[in-house]
């Protein structure tokens, strides 16, 4: 017997994969693979420079992951590329089945995975709404009560009855959006797709999915990376890392987590190793390291010039390569970034310096990120290599060794001084 209030149950729930490849496509092939590893050799049918340890070898997606979501709730969901995320919200959505656990929810799902998920390309704008209409259950009449309002919504009208084949990704996005939040149903599930539609667009969608939980008592699950976002619309926050539920409650101090296991306190951060995010696939310059010279332990000086050492790795010579500094606050917010350009880098290992001046920041706790960028006709750049950087403090240091205590200053970042320019007496 379940509360009233209570939408969503997950209960020790795990999803396990397995890596490398699970068939050979002909029963030959699988009988001379499975000979091979009976008697110890290498699989003849697996291609040269395959990783053999990890053929047949197990990933666990989600180890053990429990939690319950309330009516009205809306909750975000954060984490590093490979917590785990996406796996939970294709086992709510039942795209795919838990290898064990239970999860249980109490109301019709509308989903949003991926941009155009459950459209048919072939089908109409119009059509796909009645289709994804039908799958949550819906009458025609009820539908056809909430058209207008869906098609005016996303912004598609004049393309509503065109084939969504030919819609770009943000007209699928604005499309699918539109239909999630408008049909009946009592939990919408949302992965990171706004980040396809337009600035005003992704607005509109989080003051509907705030109404949608606070007006009209749905339960919202939201994924996103943008942490602004998810303080603005969330009132619960779930961290997850490596497959299990690491932090649940406060919105802020579940960012202030995700970010600190994110964000290294080092001064020097290797990342020759460490994965790239899934949207970013270009491969040819790699930042390999970043080092912070002037830091004691990783607390700098914010009147004295910031001096980091990179090493970027290229495969290709490129000419005129940007590095991007970007300075945010200690839960992720954006402050500045500042930019050294026309670095021209030969095929193998670079090492350069670049010296900052950051005296504009008010004396308090910093994260960073590092962007390579190359330059393009026009003005535009590319992206290359992005990666968050470390955590530090600056403070101010008197000559006595004495931090300032300054009382007129708030705020992440210091401002100059106002001056009075006109006083006028009656």
């Amino acid at each position: 017997m379940r509360e009233n209030s209570l939408m969503i149950r997950v209960e020790n729930v795990k999803k396990q994969y397995r890596l490398g490849q699970i068939g050979g496509g002909t029963l030959r092939g699988d009988l001379q693979s499975w000979w091979a590893r009976k008697r110890g050799k290498e699989d003849p049918n697996t291609l040269i420079g395959t990783d053999q340890r990890l053929i047949g070898t197990t990933f666990m997606a989600l180890n053990g992951v429990s939690f319950t979501v309330n009516k009205g709730e809306a909750v975000g969901i954060i984490g590093s590329n490979g917590a785990g995320k996406s796996t939970l919200l294709k086992l709510l959505t039942h795209v795919t089945a838990p290898t064990s656990g239970d999860i249980d929810l109490y109301g019709r799902v509308a989903s949003m995975l991926e941009v155009g998920t459950g459209f048919h390309p072939e089908m109409t704008g119009r059509e796909n709404v009645y289709l994804n209409g039908a799958i949550l259950g819906m009458t025609r009449a009820e539908i056809d009560a909430k058209m207008a309002e869906i098609i005016e919504f996303s912004e598609v009208g004049d393309f509503i009855d065109t084939p969504v084949k030919r819609y770009s990704s943000g007209m699928f996005v604005k499309l699918a959006f539109s239909v999630a939040a408008h049909l009946d149903s009592e939990i919408m599930i949302m992965d990171e797709v706004l980040a396809v539609g337009d600035m005003k667009f992704q607005k509109k969608c989080l003051t509907k999915m705030r109404q949608a939980a606070r007006r009209d008592g749905k339960t919202v699950l939201y994924v996103s990376h943008n942490m602004a976002t998810i303080r603005d619309l969330c009132d619960r926050c779930i961290v997850l890392d490596k497959g299990k539920v690491i932090f649940d409650g406060d919105v802020d101090e579940g960012i202030a987590l995700y970010l600190s296991t994110k964000s290294q306190e080092a001064s020097f951060i290797d990342y020759s190793g460490v994965k790239r995010d899934n949207w970013f696939k270009r491969d040819n310059i790699r930042l390999q390291s970043v080092e912070l010279l002037d830091a004691d332990n990783e607390v700098l000086e914010r009147r004295k010039p910031v001096t980091v050492r990179y090493r970027v790795h290229v495969n290709e010579a490129v000419a005129d390569v940007g590095l991007r500094l970007e300075m945010r606050d200690e839960v992720g917010n954006p402050l500045g970034a500042t930019c050294v350009y026309g670095l021209d880098l030969q095929p193998g290992y670079t090492t350069f310096t670049a010296r900052y001046d950051l005296s504009v920041l008010a004396p308090g706790k910093y994260g960073s990120y590092f962007t390579v960028i190359t330059q393009g006709e026009g003005g535009a750049h590319t992206v290359e290599d992005w990666v968050p950087g470390m955590m530090f403090r600056m403070v101010d240091t008197l000559t006595e060794g004495e931090t300032e205590w300054n009382t007129t200053a708030w705020g992440p970042i210091e401002l100059p001084t106002a001056a009075v320019v006109e006083v006028q007496h009656d």
